[in-house]
């Protein structure tokens, strides 16, 4: 079994009626010029946010946490390894999606743990809202309450080539 489906396993299952929706695992990431963006933000959508299993690094985690009162499991603070323990949840298919109100006009110590993280989640086809039209779009989308695993989701463009035929 791949670790996607084991992260699916692990997830919770709401049945709504015709519809099983499954508990998202999402990853919440500020950069410090955008924390308050992203709190502002998640409070606008703290309702949908509580339906689901929330995820963050260092001090974004905390703040979230806090501000609206929702349980809110913390790894590291990005510069300190936060950034690549995410990746390594994304790799292992314990992350769905990730906001990630990054700012790219400021120099970032880590800026390589950032270009990571955001190539795994493109490698991985994981999403990964990078700014807040883009955090709306994803939390309003219908696809976010369905289980959402395409088979080759964790494997190279090549290898699920081969393996889709």
């Amino acid at each position: 079994m791949n670790a996607k489906h084991q992260g699916a396993e692990r997830s919770s299952v709401v049945d709504v009626g015709e519809v099983t929706a499954r508990r998202k695992q999402l990853a919440l990431i500020a950069h410090d010029n955008r924390k308050i963006d992203l709190l502002d933000w998640a409070r606008f959508n703290r309702d949908t946010l509580a339906k689901h299993d929330l995820y963050g690094t260092g001090t974004t985690g905390g703040i979230i946490a806090d501000e609206l009162d929702l349980p809110v499991n913390r790894f590291l603070s990005g510069p300190l390894g936060g950034d690549q323990q995410v990746g390594a949840a994304i790799a292992e298919g314990r992350i769905d999606a990730v906001i990630f109100f990054w700012d790219p006009l400021e120099p970032h110590p880590h800026d390589v743990d950032v270009k990571a993280l955001l190539r795994i989640a493109v490698v991985c086809n994981i999403v990964i809202a990078c700014n807040r039209a883009t955090a709306d779009f994803v939390l309003s989308s219908p696809l976010l309450d369905q289980e959402y695993a395409p088979a080759y989701a964790h494997l190279p463009a090549d290898v699920a080539v081969e393996n889709s035929v």
